[in-house]
């Protein structure tokens, strides 16, 4: 059956392998996927470690509809604790690396401990070996994935494998499969660096037995058919993610120049229309329809001839926005080195827009450059700090501290610039105009974040009684909602929601341009519920659902606090509430979050959560979702 799949407990220090069955009930509980991996992050990463010592722990998991039929389930997640914020690590990426992992025979690797040279981890068929990773030490995320298939003889295994930027510890380096999946925030790739461990490799040939078959393909293929039938999937099919820019940077939500501009001058030139000359073709995840990833190869200057996947919005605003280049070599580029290097493209580029707003400023001259023009626009200046920042060379070696400590070792008030929220910057995206989004970036339980909490389709301009059948069930609501996205009436519960929508899909292995991010009509908790009755016969109803995706998500809040974590990480950084927006349509032009009515909305958030007014879980609801014996070291 699809729920037979075990978790193994992998000691690096010791070399010991132990596999064992999940339990039914924490089945129940927790799913499997993000969300079972927050229960053993807080029950093995003890409190107080360091991030980059032996004793973090990394979870790397396939949810529990992934290599399925079900549509977009190529879902795999890694955690541990953030090397960069020191709070919940957690990222989420696509690819083929989970479907292989789960037809090897496992849902969830436990890594403890740290190798005495480079290894890596072979997984085939219910076998796990530690291997010698020597010969792949210093190559990159795609020549690592290519040295492994060569190794083994077989071009189907699939690896999640970390670059030069992961060995060296930039504290946000990612976990890379194929061209461009990434697992991008939160700094897993330099977790798993800092135990030696290079790549996670699997090859599996084991059934996944359907719980109700026919059932399930019937009722997978309707769910499929609405996705593609959607306008925004065609789109997404069309050009991907970079279709996003255009509507944002003509309205004037993005930052540009770091913070100080919300709209990108001359931004067509990066648009997807733009992109798209240079595109050679789609491709998909596993069991995803709507190919949104694109391909593209360069087709002039020094990366002439390179071949590469995406770029996404999120590269878009990397290496053109924050940094006001309007060349989309620099972003094709960009995305490409990021990927192989194994960056998060979004904090790459956050990091070199700060440092220009500082070079600007006078904090930073050319003696800390080491004679770099760190100026807005200068493209050059972009492509080499990321070289700079993985070698750890120069300023770049401060940059690969991430917001925090960078700006302690520089000083200066150089902390003001920065644009960040419990220490991981934002994507680029400028929330003044629009509080849901505001409180999602500022409240999110990795940092910054633009798709734990999103209420993307509070930008849509929607009814209120759409608004309310979206966001009224499955548990009942009856406050306020409000189309409007500069108002703060009913926000808190449009970010609470899309946080439970996000946890669950994370649970299950759903990519999330499979759900209410895209649209109101896309798939939620009824469609889940029968989803996974179908194809793994655990019956769940959409409450019991969304109670997984509450308890896990508690969880995560508990792990923070347990680190140090209080309520005013979950407040904005001053540039937010004292500067207007400068830029764009005449509702976004001049706005900015207003403290006060933030702060109303926050303990609204907080009061709906079942957390005291610090935002500490209660008693109560600790008891109400089965917390209150956590740790219980079950698994």
């Amino acid at each position: 059956m699809t729920l037979s799949k075990k978790i193994a407990y992998i000691d690096l220090t010791t070399g010991e392998i132990e596999s064992k069955p999940i339990a039914i009930e924490l089945r129940k509980k927790y799913m499997g996927g993000r969300g079972l991996d927050m229960y053993l992050l807080y029950n093995h990463v003890k409190p107080g470690i360091d991030a980059l010592s032996p004793q973090n722990v990394a979870f790397i998991s396939a949810g529990v509809l992934v290599g399925t039929p079900s549509s977009g389930t190529g879902r795999t997640h890694i955690a541990g604790k953030s090397p960069l914020t020191g709070y919940v690590g957690s990222s989420n990426m696509g690819g083929f690396f989970s479907s292989e992992l789960r037809w090897a025979g496992f849902d969830h690797l436990v890594i403890k401990g740290k190798a005495n040279k480079p290894s890596y981890l072979w997984i085939q068929d219910g076998e796990i070996e530690i291997r010698d990773a020597a010969y792949l030490w210093g190559l990159d995320t795609q020549a690592t994935q290519q040295a492994i298939r060569g190794k083994h003889g077989d071009e189907e295994i699939q690896a999640l494998t970390i670059g030069p930027a992961g060995e060296n510890l930039v504290r946000y380096a990612n976990v890379m499969t194929s061209l461009k999946n990434a697992g991008g925030r939160t700094g897993m790739g330099a977790l798993l660096g800092s135990k030696n461990l290079k790549a996670v490799a699997a090859r599996g040939t084991m059934d996944l037995k359907l719980a109700h078959p026919e059932e399930a393909l019937a009722y997978n293929k309707r769910v499929i058919d609405d996705i593609l039938s959607a306008k925004a999937s065609k789109i997404m099919g069309r050009y991907g993610s970079p279709f996003i820019w255009g509507i944002t940077n003509s309205s004037g939500m993005v930052r540009v120049r770091n913070f100080q501009r919300n709209q990108l001058e001359n931004g067509t030139a990066v648009e997807c229309e733009e992109l798209e000359k240079y595109s050679v073709g789609r491709a998909g995840c596993f069991g995803c329809q709507v190919h949104c990833r694109g391909r593209y190869r360069i087709p002039d200057g020094p990366y002439k001839g390179i071949y590469g996947e995406g770029p996404e919005y999120t590269a878009q605003g990397a290496f053109a926005g924050e940094v006001d280049c309007t060349n989309p070599m620099t972003v094709l580029v960009g995305n490409h080195l990021t990927n192989i290097y194994g960056l998060d493209n979004l904090e790459t580029g956050s990091m070199i827009a700060w440092a220009m707003e500082l070079y600007e400023l006078g904090i930073l001259t050319d003696k800390d450059t080491d004679g770099i023009k760190l100026t807005f626009g200068n493209d050059e200046a972009v492509i080499e700090m990321i070289g700079r920042i993985v070698r750890r060379e120069g300023l770049g070696a401060i940059l690969a501290e991430g917001p925090l400590r960078a700006a302690d070792i520089i000083g200066k008030g150089s902390a003001k610039y920065l644009v960040h929220a419990k220490g991981m910057s934002n994507l680029h995206s400028d929330e003044r105009s629009t509080p849901s989004l505001a409180l999602g970036v500022a409240t999110s339980s990795r940092g910054a974040d633009h798709i734990r909490s999103r209420a993307a389709i509070d930008l849509f301009g929607l009814p209120d009684s759409l608004l309310k059948d979206v966001y009224g069930q499955p548990t009942p609501y009856d406050g306020p909602m409000n189309s409007d996205y500069t108002s703060y009436v009913g926000k808190s519960r449009q970010v609470l929601w899309q946080e439970m929508c996000y946890e669950a899909v994370d649970c299950l292995g759903i990519c999330k341009y499979h759900t209410v991010f895209l649209g109101p009509n896309y798939p939620n908790f009824e469609e889940w519920s029968r989803l996974l009755y179908y194809n793994t016969g655990l019956e769940l109803s959409p409450l019991d659902i969304w109670n997984v995706a509450d308890r896990a998500y508690t969880l995560e809040r508990m792990f923070n606090l347990r680190e140090g974590m209080t309520k005013k990480d979950d407040m904005l950084v001053d540039r937010y509430y004292d500067e207007p927006a400068p830029d764009g349509i005449d509702k976004v032009r001049g706005s900015k979050i207003d403290r006060e009515k933030y702060n109303t909305m926050l303990d609204e958030y907080y009061e709906m959560h079942g957390w005291d007014k610090s935002g500490v879980p209660k008693k109560a609801t600790l008891k109400k979702l089965g917390l209150d014996g956590e740790p219980s070291h079950v698994l």
